[in-house]
């Protein structure tokens, strides 16, 4: 047999789209079929890149209909049904339009498309309520209105403590059925202690509260543990799984996020100091945005933006525009999972099939992110994220002020001197052309690109020619015209005769003779160039000429776009010098030596200043772009392949008012923020209603719990869900309120043993006859497990990765620390490093997150090699060890000591049955003082159900 041959991603999307596209004509009118057969790939493979969003050739647009409608500058491009007197068709049909080439039967097809009334689809989906899902949408439970409800009247009402057993009760009594038991008070403790911040009591904690008679001992146990430091450990954490918190960013060149620490760090003090869950919000969109009082404040602010740069990224992915997408495709993956349980992914590529999101919904969004800088060095083979110094207060700040501005007067010296030597070299070795750099750096000579130079009038930035130097280049739009002009001054170290180059992307639109006049030794010289000219040097330049420069800074290159015939774009200049002098006379020798040692001078100089200037904290950030613009609609999803541009804006089905209005000088990343928030999106105060009922019971009212769309579960309360998101904005939308609530309700203060009636007639436990058996999750075990034996590191706070201090961004050595890593902390599990490729090995058996996605429940997993790994591992045996010694050295009661074992691990005494069993297994029964003996204790201890599972 032969072996099928590999077919690319793209290969096998596009064959997918094709069966797809195969069953459209049942249900797609004529017009439709026309246009998705015949007209779109037309318009997207010969017109689009002219006359899209980057480019308008004429002031024209054919990515919409309102583009072609509105025309350029002679006038609207397609008069509906009537072909003859279109523009667009006269341009086409006529020879001296060499720009592009129509076959007669490409132009017989846009007459017939024309003529039949220029029908375009795209328009029709823009509102949701066209789509074809739309009705089924409209009753959707999650889209309407919150509604404050009130739980029906009981006629018993003895047994509800609060609101929430009123709704819970009301729906066990439509079913006949009644609730279990309450829980003892040895297992309500130790659930409490593990719910509110994930840790076992001790044999203290729980004695006092057994003895407690007051009746309000659990209350004040409930308030003692959410005013607890370690509440907001154990709380950030559920927020961390949900906003795929991660110290590296994956794949199979994985590099360290050095800093990404200050970001749970960050979260942990939000949930510490109940941090209203909008306020969670706003920073964590738009904190860079936000005002600020202070220092601290304004730190806090833009740490929190970590949230939009922690996703997986691959940084190393060759095409930077397809990168950018892909990181937009992300956030906005992520933000509606995360704060209104949405799967808005799919969306990338088409209408959603079965929630009420159009793709320029999915657009709307996506130029909001366009609009945000996430990525640096998109021109680099290894891009990286945006890394921001924090402010700093008091004698620190005014110290980090002094370095930056010694710096700042002593960098430019350096440089200057360093571009001296550099073209003194060049000039004595006589460089070689050095092929073709991968970036600015790799050019001798002086390089100035488009953000070193002096920009009068009108100039766009753009980064859709790829082969650019430093981040973009310029382009005057073909507008404007004599109104716009760029100056470069370089600063000229050495005399000599210089070539000059200009670095642009040479093309048919071009301008054929722009304007450059360059300044020099014998006064200003203008030259014309021709744009549409390819690159010689390197392939990135081409030379305008050769002349005499002297030394200082008032040199300059001006560029205009006066009486040009085409788009003028600039990227960067080069300065090269050519001049033939003698480098081996005395007089160069001793020069060259002086400059040397002037260069060592400065560095030395310098180097404190710089060491304080790195000892400034950086936090992942993200920031605005300069020119913020909205996004076209990618045609299935498609970064290159642009249709209809969309206005930056929000979820239409989720926006029950009236949408903030986005600025066209911002992102819109702060305005999504309060629209997020607001009481007219019903989605995000019932999501993180839901949330905290997950993280309390292990399932939701929605178990769906990052999707409220109509393919996810209907609420079982659903008055419950609404009393309880109402709830959300009465307390301010406090998360330690909501807790409180919950946890104080006797619903779930209930005993785990279901009765065979509720098994029988409620499997899945919908309505709460009992309390759910939870496992405790990886990091609770761990957690629990270095507690018992007092080797648990309390230390909040601060960097956790051995040996990540001084790794580059880029630095492979990056992934040396990842892949050979070795978990020995005793922290917190909080803090042990959250890698992507390498997890501890606890953490991977025991159903850790996945930290590549956001999650707001993980799943819960038997097998086998978990209980394997409680038995034979060896950083259970060498726990139980610790532990063994401990209770032998602190405990010397022999009775005592089995009781305090069980207290420390399980959580209550042991039975008579259990006592006799291990007494008999000890050699001397319970007064062995064997450490090996009681080790195997523990280690049979920590491998139980009980120790676990939370009763």
């Amino acid at each position: 047999m032969f072996a099928p041959a590999k077919k690319s991603s793209a290969f096998i999307f596009s064959s997918l789209w094709v069966l797809v596209g195969l069953a459209l004509p049942l249900a797609a009118s004529p017009e439709q079929e026309q246009f998705e057969k015949k007209i779109r790939p037309l318009l997207l493979g010969k017109c689009i890149e002219c006359h899209g969003q980057d480019q308008q050739a004429g002031g024209l647009r054919l990515d919409s209909k309102e583009g072609w409608l509105t025309g350029g500058a002679t006038g609207p491009a397609v008069q509906a049904s009537d072909a003859e007197g279109s523009l667009l068709l006269q341009v086409l049909s006529d020879d001296s339009h060499k720009a592009i080439a129509l076959s007669k039967n490409e132009i017989h097809e846009l007459k017939l498309w024309i003529q039949a009334g220029a029908f375009d689809p795209r328009v029709n989906t823009n509102n949701w309520q066209n789509l074809p899902n739309a009705d089924r949408a409209k009753g959707h439970w999650s889209f309407k209105a919150v509604q404050k409800s009130t739980p029906a009247t009981l006629t018993e009402s003895d047994w509800a403590r609060s609101t929430i057993d009123q709704f819970i009760v009301a729906a066990q009594k439509e079913a006949g059925l009644n609730p279990v038991a309450d829980a003892s008070k040895e297992q309500l403790v130790r659930r409490i202690y593990f719910a509110l911040i994930g840790l076992p009591p001790t044999p203290e904690q729980i004695d006092a509260f057994v003895n407690d008679s007051r009746p309000d001992v659990f209350e004040r146990v409930v308030d003692e543990l959410l005013a607890s430091p370690h509440f907001g450990e154990r709380w950030g954490r559920h927020w961390l799984d949900v906003a795929r918190f991660a110290e590296s960013s994956g794949g199979g060149r994985t590099l360290l996020f050095k800093d990404a620490w200050r970001f749970r760090d960050y979260v942990i003090k939000a949930f510490n100091d109940d941090m209203p869950f909008d306020q969670l919000i706003r920073e964590q969109l738009a904190g860079d945005l936000l005002p600020y009082e202070d220092p601290k404040q304004r730190s806090r602010q833009l740490t929190a933006t970590a949230f939009l740069a922690l996703g997986p990224t691959n940084y190393e992915q060759q095409d930077k525009q397809l990168l950018r997408y892909d990181v937009i495709d992300e956030q906005i993956d992520t933000i509606g999972k995360a704060f209104m349980g949405m799967t808005l992914g799919c969306a990338r590529c088409h209408d959603h099939k079965f929630d009420p999101v159009p793709t320029s919904d999915y657009y709307a969004l996506a130029g909001i992110f366009k609009s945000t800088r996430t990525l640096f060095n998109y021109t680099d083979n290894v891009a990286r994220w945006v890394a921001t110094p924090l402010p700093l207060e008091g004698q620190a700040a005014k110290e980090m002020a002094e370095a930056e501005m010694l710096s700042k007067q002593l960098t430019p010296k350096l440089t200057f001197k360093k571009n001296e030597q550099k073209l003194c070299n060049q000039h004595t070795v006589n460089v070689p052309s050095p092929g073709l750099p991968k970036s600015s750096r790799s050019f001798p000579g002086i390089i100035l690109d488009e953000r070193s130079a002096e920009v009068e009038g009108d100039w766009l930035f753009s980064q859709f020619f790829q082969n650019y130097i430093g981040e973009g280049y310029y382009h005057d739009g073909d507008s404007s015209k004599g109104e716009a002009s760029l100056t470069f001054r370089p600063k000229i170290p050495i005399p000599g005769l210089y070539d000059i180059r200009i670095a642009y992307s040479p093309a048919a639109t071009r301008s054929s003779k722009t304007p450059i006049t360059i300044r020099h030794a014998g006064g200003e010289t203008e030259v014309l160039m021709d744009q549409r000219d390819p690159l010689t040097e390197y392939g990135r330049f081409r030379s305008i000429g050769q002349f005499e420069l002297e030394p200082g800074d008032h040199n300059f290159l001006r560029i205009t776009n006066k009486d040009t015939d085409g788009y003028v774009v600039v990227d960067a200049v080069q300065w090269f010098l050519i001049d033939d002098t003698d480098p081996e006379s005395p007089e160069s020798k001793q020069y060259y030596a002086d400059l040397k040692n002037e260069i060592v001078a400065l560095e030395k100089e310098l180097k404190p200043i710089s060491a304080k200037l790195k000892s400034r904290p950086l936090a992942m950030t993200v920031k605005e772009d300069p020119e913020p613009t909205d996004s076209a609609i990618r045609i299935r999803g498609i970064q290159s392949r642009k249709g209809e541009v969309v206005p930056r804006g929000f979820l239409q089905v989720a926006t029950l008012g009236e949408a903030p209005s986005i600025p066209d000088t911002t992102s819109g990343r702060l305005e999504l923020a309060e629209w997020m928030v607001s009481p007219d999106n019903p989605l995000t105060s019932r999501v993180i209603a839901n949330r905290i009922w997950t993280w309390l019971f292990g399932a939701g009212l929605v178990r769906s719990v990052d999707n409220f769309g109509t393919t996810g579960e209907s609420p079982s309360h659903p008055e419950l869900l609404d009393y309880l998101a109402a709830r959300v904005h009465d307390n301010d939308w406090s998360i330690k309120a909501m807790v409180r609530e919950i946890v104080l309700s006797r619903t779930w203060q209930l005993s785990t043993l279901p009765d065979e009636e509720a098994v029988k007639l409620d499997p899945d436990n919908r309505l709460l006859l009992y309390y759910p058996r939870r496992r405790l999750d990886a990091e609770q075990l761990r957690d629990a497990i270095l507690a018992v034996n007092g080797n648990l590191d309390l230390t909040m706070f601060g960097p956790n990765i051995d040996g990540a201090g001084e790794i580059n961004a880029n630095n492979t050595a990056a992934q040396n620390v990842e892949y050979n890593y070795v978990f020995k902390d005793t922290r917190r599990s909080v803090y042990t490093p959250a890698f992507r490729v390498k997890r501890h090995e606890l953490f991977e058996l025991f159903d850790f997150g996945n930290i590549n996605f956001s999650l707001g429940q993980r799943n819960v997993s038997t097998v086998a090699l978990q209980a394997l790994y409680l038995l034979n591992n060896p950083f259970v045996l060498e726990q139980s060890r610790d532990a063994a010694k401990n209770l032998l050295k602190q405990e010397k009661d022999p009775e005592g000591r089995l009781n305090t074992a069980f207290l420390q691990t399980l959580g209550r005494t042991p039975s008579a049955q259990e006592r006799t069993l291990i007494s008999g297994y000890l050699q001397d029964g319970l007064s062995s003082e064997s450490v090996e003996e009681w080790s195997s204790v523990f280690q049979t201890l920590f491998g139980t159900i009980d120790f676990r599972y939370l009763q």
